[in-house]
């Protein structure tokens, strides 16, 4: 008598797709592939943009591939000192920004997330109150300008240190992500809340400080409004601002050419070599943070 074969028996079955599934599946991936072509190729035009000639950019004839290969709108962004000041200001931006923001976030969401902490559900409805209401643009300059800050790094690391949806995400995620049993072994053996804070809750929270970190550095490098107020001296101006006059004022950004044409062409050829350069930090620093943003967004975003 023969055994059966409980490998065999084990395996899963898979499930048979009728011809309307297949049908559907089809469309999903001709529907994805197209928005997949749809988001890149205005990225890939840019790209192969940045790579050819100041004339052929500014002919029109580039679209797939690169025309007459050169490296010149490079050169002229990693020469020119008003775009590398740009570029070391929004570094600091972003570095500096991030770390004060997400400083705060922690201090602020912690104590909100604690039920024994007085007036908890009042202060949680004021931080999300400012959420819907704010004080609006001439308030808030009159305050920035009332405390000093004006055509000062402070005033674009200060304003808006801290928002409203990454608190709210950190409040749920130590409310939900950390179990009381921990902070309250912390209280017996003596520890002060904030041993605890940095012993015991942060080192379990990577996921959630890594999603609020990654949102607070893209909105650190990418604004130029909070500049294009506060600021006057061109020395703080980040890389945003600089590439906003090129792309609107249509200016060369002090590039040594003195042929109007050439310089027309220059200026056309640094818009996507401006881009690109702009763009690639945060791409860089993406790979690092993603295997924490699913995990992270999700168990601070749902009760349970």
């Amino acid at each position: 008598m023969t055994k059966p074969n409980r490998t065999a028996s084990r395996r899963p079955r898979r499930v048979r797709e009728t011809p309307v599934d297949r049908i559907f599946l089809v469309g999903v991936y001709i529907l994805l592939t197209t928005f997949l072509i749809v988001v890149l190729l205005p990225l890939w035009y840019i790209l192969v943009s940045s790579f050819s000639s100041p004339a052929a950019v500014s002919a029109g004839e580039v679209f797939l591939w690169p025309v007459d290969f050169t490296l010149r709108g490079y050169e002229v962004v990693f020469t020119n000192s008003t775009i590398l000041t740009g570029f070391a200001n929004s570094a600091f931006y972003t570095v500096a920004g991030t770390a004060i923001s997400v400083t705060l976030t922690v201090m602020l969401a912690y104590p909100l997330s604690r039920a024994d902490f007085v007036g908890r559900k009042f202060l949680t409805g004021a931080v999300v109150f400012t959420m819907l209401f704010a004080g609006g643009l001439i308030p808030t300059y009159l305050v920035v300008q009332s405390m000093g800050m004006l055509d000062t790094r402070w005033a674009l690391l200060i304003p808006k240190a801290v928002a409203v949806w990454p608190a709210i995400l950190a409040i749920t995620y130590f409310r939900t992500a950390i179990p009381d049993e921990l902070r309250e072994a912390g209280e017996i053996d003596g520890a002060s809340d904030l041993r605890i804070l940095w012993k015991v809750v942060l080192p379990l929270s990577a996921p959630m400080l890594a999603v609020i970190a990654l949102m607070y550095a893209i909105v650190q490098w990418n604004s130029y409004f909070d500049a294009l107020i506060y600021l006057r001296d061109d020395s703080l101006y980040p890389l945003q601002l600089v590439l906003r006059n090129i792309l609107i004022l249509n200016t060369d950004a002090g590039a040594d050419v003195t042929a109007a044409i050439e310089r027309q062409q220059l200026a056309s050829l640094l818009k996507y070599s401006l881009i690109v350069v702009s763009t690639v930090p945060m791409m860089l620093i993406y790979p690092f943070v993603a295997r924490y943003f699913t995990r992270g967004l999700l168990l601070g975003a749902v009760k349970g």
